[in-house]
């Protein structure tokens, strides 16, 4: 049947998926069944996919290259840096009926547990040596003489806050205890009280308030204000572009090393996990800036919080209501990031929402394989299975016996308590 814009819908397990006609690559009329065996497919639950009618087009240069030099050097200079694994998961790939599948995993970055150590820790940093060079303290003081506390009498004074559903404030709290500052952290009512404790541990004070984490988003800001606090966000909104960049250049070490660790052709797909979509369109750039054709960029979101996938339904940025109640906590956002749908809008060539009960049995599935991945960490690999075992989501896409998928396990069990609960055994099995 026809839709508004002149998109065409095909019923895809209880939804809706709208394909763009304008995308020549992504035929799903009477599409021929794939000969691929069903017995180990993920389970049909319902999802949506959105095909981007803006895919391909030139846009706004979000994050400079020079900035990602900077963010690189920085952060490889840390102690205690080190890649982490890009992992072969071969029987991934023949249940899904393609060539190969890679899962970059960030269970153990730091010691934190996910991706976020790259960008909240390095955003501080960066807030601090621009404050320290404003107040006249130091014109270029760098991460080693932050930890080293050259300066520990300057930044002692100075507080940053930020609002979180668990990981990124953990990032934000690591980085001011390692360079010396003050930190409050706002979580909103349904962060689990593991993740609130993993925070604290840090030093940092942790304040809740009630709502979703936007409300929290915007508590941090107006106390701040208030305050003379220094907001490190990993969302942006009008006015506030500059610490979010330098959030989202962390994120793009972690693409950067998966880049560098493929073996042999490149990917043809990348499914990366949305929220606000800021690891996306980190990851959105850095696939653009290495392989020419990029791979076909997939943002996949939880069914209750899919915010990107509502903006490209919009065809601009949209929030979405409600108490946002997915168990894929680090992805339960309402509103995007401005900067980042600047990026998606061009960059991802489609956006899934996916149900939690897919997460779940990926987490269950990895778990079988040694490796540990928390909610928010699969939601990438939830829509690879659901799509392939999906006909017409899969000619859409372009999945085939040669396709080759990058997937990234953004976190690990970073709420020991609900993964033993969802996983039916503890972290320490990986």
């Amino acid at each position: 049947m026809a839709a508004a814009g002149g998109l065409q819908r095909i019923k895809v397990f209880g939804s809706f998926f709208k394909k763009n006609p304008f995308l020549p690559s992504c035929p799903i009329l009477r599409p021929r069944r794939p000969r691929i065996s069903m017995r180990a497919m993920s389970k049909p639950y319902p999802f949506r996919l959105f095909a981007n009618l803006n895919a391909g087009t030139p846009g706004t240069v979000v994050l400079p290259e020079s900035g990602f030099r900077r963010a690189r050097a920085e952060i490889t200079s840390w102690p205690g840096y080190a890649e982490t694994p890009l992992r072969d998961l071969p029987a991934v790939a023949a249940e899904a009926g393609v060539a190969t599948v890679r899962l970059k995993d960030e269970a153990g970055r730091f010691g934190l547990g996910s991706f976020k150590a790259l960008g909240g820790a390095y955003a501080v940093a960066q807030v601090l040596g621009a404050e320290l060079a404003r107040r006249g303290v130091a014109a270029n003081a760098g991460s080693a003489a932050l930890v080293a506390g050259t300066h520990a009498a300057a930044t002692r004074g100075i507080t940053v806050t930020c609002a979180t559903d668990g990981n990124h404030g953990r990032s934000v709290a690591w980085g001011a205890q390692r360079f010396g500052c003050a930190c409050v952290i706002f979580v909103h009512a349904t962060v689990s009280q593991g993740r609130a404790d993993a925070i604290a541990a840090y030093g940092a004070e942790v304040r809740r308030v009630p709502g979703n984490y936007d409300d929290a988003v915007r508590e941090a800001a107006k106390v701040a204000a208030a305050e003379g606090w220094f907001v490190i966000s990993d969302t942006s909104w009008e006015g506030y572009t500059t610490v979010p960049v330098d959030v989202m250049q962390g994120y793009r070490v972690m693409a950067e090393e998966a880049a560098r660790q493929w073996a042999g052709p490149p990917p043809t797909h990348v499914v990366i996990q949305g929220g606000v979509g800021g690891v996306a369109a980190a990851v959105s750039v850095q696939m653009r800036a290495t392989w020419a054709p990029p791979p076909l960029l997939v943002v996949a979101e939880p069914d209750r919080a899919a915010c990107l996938l509502a903006s490209a339904e919009a065809g601009a940025p949209t929030a979405i209501a409600g108490d946002l109640d997915t168990l894929m906590a680090g992805l339960a956002c309402g509103e995007p990031s401005l900067l980042a749908w600047q990026e998606l809008a061009r960059g991802a060539a489609f956006f899934m929402a996916v149900p939690d009960e897919a997460a779940v049995d990926c987490m269950r599935l990895l778990a079988g394989q040694g490796i540990v991945a928390g909610e928010s960490g699969v939601a990438g690999l939830a829509a690879l299975r659901l799509a392939a075992a999906d006909p017409a989501a899969r000619a859409a896409l372009g999945l085939g016996p040669d396709s080759r998928v990058l997937l990234f396990s953004t976190e690990g069990a970073t709420d020991p308590e609900l993964y033993q609960r969802l996983v039916g055994q503890g972290a320490e099995h990986g």
